[in-house]
């Protein structure tokens, strides 16, 4: 530890394995960001953690890695626009 503060580093192989699961980085940190506001809040995790000092994004990479979190995207395609429904100001 330097000065006080803790070892805040993930765990490489935790998230390495996340990202063989969820391969889009982006959707990969809004899921794993999501879990930790949860793990934050005191949901439980569906995982064993490696020991009681293990953090929450750790446990949420593991989460993910070990395919206990997946995530999906909908794509909504929007009915296009008639020129009847615009308005003209």
């Amino acid at each position: 530890m330097l000065g006080g503060m803790e070892d805040n580093t993930l765990n490489i192989d935790y998230l390495e394995a996340a990202k063989e699961r969820i391969p889009n980085i982006p959707l990969l940190i809004n899921v794993v960001a999501r879990r930790v506001r949860q793990l934050n809040r005191g949901q439980r995790p569906l995982v064993k953690p490696d020991d009681l000092k293990m953090s929450h994004l750790d446990i949420a990479l593991k989460e993910v890695g070990e395919g206990k979190l997946t995530a999906e995207m909908n794509f909504k395609v929007q009915p296009a626009q008639s020129q009847d429904d615009l308005v003209s100001l």
